[in-house]
Parts: structure tokens; C-alpha cells; sequence
């Protein structure tokens, strides 16, 4: 008989907390046993997200206390900071722990003291977490403990770079990364640059040079490349509810075809990884819903410039759904079970 994962969310009313109940509702293998969130607990998530109805009435918890006797696996959807005791709680108890939030995707103290203002609570534990890329990291999440889920602007861009800076098929200098969001990008809490009249018909750069992804894309590049990768990024804020758009700068060191057969070897056995065919173009609508990726590949001969296209559901492969992928590879399911590959037609 299958065994059925029991599963809890905290911070399950945030937008990527929501999103994974979403997810986790229609898996097969999974019964979502709890919920929590410490602004609406006691009410059923239902009253706060209506469209849960009828498949899920439950109560949120004000803690986590009661996950960590009733579930296999735990996410947290939380702000940084707050994920590290509770991820030592898990440990101890054998249940895995993955966390949505940014407490253990550095590696360097360090760069999580100058780029998020905290310390390591538990530097060991620290060692223990894998990054959760599961295209690039398979083997080291199948024995994973403690998962730290990838941002969503570093999974569009280290899917974006993998092929060609592991080998060695563009210049590792120079790399310009133009990546726009959808608003939910920003969380649920209303700011005046997500306000309604602030955000619709408008376009913007924010954050440029200085956005907290920064450290760990070029954390995770410089891994690919077994070598210093220093990157400009400037993300963009879109009018749209979800979706990214990475659009990179690089320059080639071989020729287009020879970078081309790169991707599609390496991605031909990747479900939700889609090279696609010359002359298309990474689009968000078209990944939208889903825990796919797609990459399009474009020369600009006048130049000598590779540019590459990464379109991802920030909400899904960006969060979520990496989340998800993250348990089924470690409790040996199907990597594509509970996760959409098919976006909606219109």
C-alpha cells in the first residue's frame, strides 16, 4: 500500500505559503494535515482564501508545535530570519525540513550578515542544508535533511547559465542579467510600489546592483563554474500577478551551434526544463501555473553576444512548486507528481 506523506505549511496564508497548499491539496501522495499562520489563527484558511473551497477547511495554528508531532514533512513559508530554530526542532525529530525563505540558501556568514542583517544560529545546521535546485543538486537532495528552496530570480537565471558555464562556453566576465517579476513577487503585504495605482500600467527597475538574490546567484554560479562569477542584476517590477522573465547578456567564447547542443543535452531529460526551438521566445504566460522553465536561446552575431531568455511561474518553480519537486525527489516519488506542466491556453 502507498504510503501517504502527512505534510504542514507555515506562513500558509502568504502568497507562496498558499500556493503550496494549493499544490500539496492535489498530490496523490500527500495528505495536508496542518496549517498555520500567526495573523489568522483560529480561522479556517478557507474564510481567507475562498477559493480553497470546498477541498480545504482548516484551522490555522498560531505555531508549529502540533506539525512536529503529526507530519513528514514541513514547509516554511516565512520571512528570513525566522526559520532556523524551528528547522533545528525538525532535525532532531527526523522530519524534513524546507524552507521557502533565505535563512540557509548562503553558505558564507558573512554574506547572510551583510545581505539580510542576521547570523547563523546553528552554523553545523547551516552546513547540513542543501540548496534545492533540483535540476543541478539531484543527488546531494535525494539524502537531504534540511532543504533550502532556491529564490525565484536565482532559478531563472542558474537554469538560464548552467550549460554554458559548465562548459565553459561563454565569457565568465561581463554577465548583465535583466530579470522582471510579477507583483506577487513582493509578498502579500501592501507596500506604495505594489499598490494598485502605483504598479498598474507602469514598469520599473528597482533594487539595481544591490537586490538580496544578488549573493546567491553568484553564489550558485560560481559553483557551475568551479570559479568567481561576479554578475550585474537588475530586477524590474511587471504588472502582472506572476511570472519572471530573466533576459541575460554574455559573451560567446564558442559558436552558437556548439552552445545550442549544450542545452538540449542538458536539459533533454529534464521534464520541466524546455529548450526551445529557434526562433521562439521565452514567454510567462506560457509557463504560468506550472513548475516548468523555458529557455530560448538568441545570437546577436553584430555583437559577438549570447542572449538567453528564462521565463518561470515565480509562484510555482520559483517557490512552491521547487518545493514540492524537493520532497518527491527525496521521498523517491515521481518527480512530476502534484506538480502542472501544462499552462492555461489563454
Amino acid at each position: 500500500m502507498k504510503k501517504i506523506i502527512k505534510a504542514g505549511v507555515i506562513g500558509a496564508t502568504g502568497y507562496a505559503g498558499v500556493e503550496l497548499v494549493r499544490l500539496l491539496l492535489n498530490h496523490p501522495s500527500v495528505e495536508l494535515a496542518r496549517v498555520s499562520s500567526v495573523s489568522f489563527s483560529g480561522k479556517e484558511i478557507s474564510d481567507i482564501y475562498p477559493g480553497l473551497r470546498p477541498s480545504c477547511n482548516l484551522i490555522l495554528d498560531d505555531g508549529h508545535e502540533q506539525m512536529l508531532d503529526e507530519c513528514d514533512v514541513i514547509f516554511a513559508s516565512l520571512p528570513h530570519g525566522h526559520s532556523q530554530e524551528i528547522a533545528e526542532e525538525c532535525v532532531e525529530r527526523g522530519i524534513l525540513f524546507i524552507d521557502l525563505g533565505a535563512d540557509f540558501r548562503l553558505e558564507n556568514e558573512s554574506d547572510y550578515e551583510i545581505w539580510y542583517e542576521g547570523k547563523f544560529n546553528n552554523p553545523e545546521l547551516h552546513r547540513e542544508a542543501v540548496y534545492g535546485l533540483c535540476e543541478l543538486n539531484r543527488a546531494d537532495i535525494k539524502g537531504a535533511k534540511l532543504i533550502a528552496n532556491p529564490g525565484c530570480y536565482p532559478t531563472s537565471i542558474a537554469l538560464a547559465l548552467y550549460p554554458v558555464l559548465k562548459n565553459g562556453l561563454i565569457d565568465k566576465k561581463n554577465i548583465i542579467i535583466d530579470s522582471k517579476s510579477g507583483i506577487t513577487g513582493a509578498g502579500r503585504g501592501l507596500s506604495l510600489s505594489t499598490h494598485y495605482p502605483e504598479s498598474n500600467e507602469a514598469f520599473t527597475a528597482y533594487k539595481a546592483g544591490q537586490h538580496r538574490h544578488t549573493p546567491e546567484i553568484e553564489q550558485m554560479l560560481s559553483k557551475i563554474s568551479k570559479a568567481r562569477v561576479k554578475v550585474t542584476f537588475v530586477p524590474h517590477l511587471l504588472p502582472v500577478n506572476r511570472g519572471i522573465l530573466s533576459t541575460i547578456y554574455c559573451e560567446m567564447t564558442a559558436d552558437y551551434a556548439t552552445i545550442r547542443k549544450a542545452f538540449e543535452e542538458c536539459y533533454k531529460n529534464e521534464p520541466f526544463v524546455s529548450v526551445l526551438k529557434e526562433g521562439e521566445y521565452a514567454n510567462i504566460k506560457n509557463v504560468k501555473l506550472t513548475n516548468c522553465c523555458h529557455i530560448s536561446l538568441h545570437r546577436d552575431s553584430h555583437t559577438n553576444k549570447l542572449i538567453i531568455c528564462s521565463a518561470i511561474d515565480n509562484m510555482v518553480k520559483g517557490a512552491a512548486g521547487q518545493a514540492v519537486q524537493n520532497m518527491n525527489i527525496i521521498f523517491r516519488i515521481d518527480e512530476t507528481e502534484g506538480l502542472p506542466l501544462v499552462a492555461p491556453a489563454f
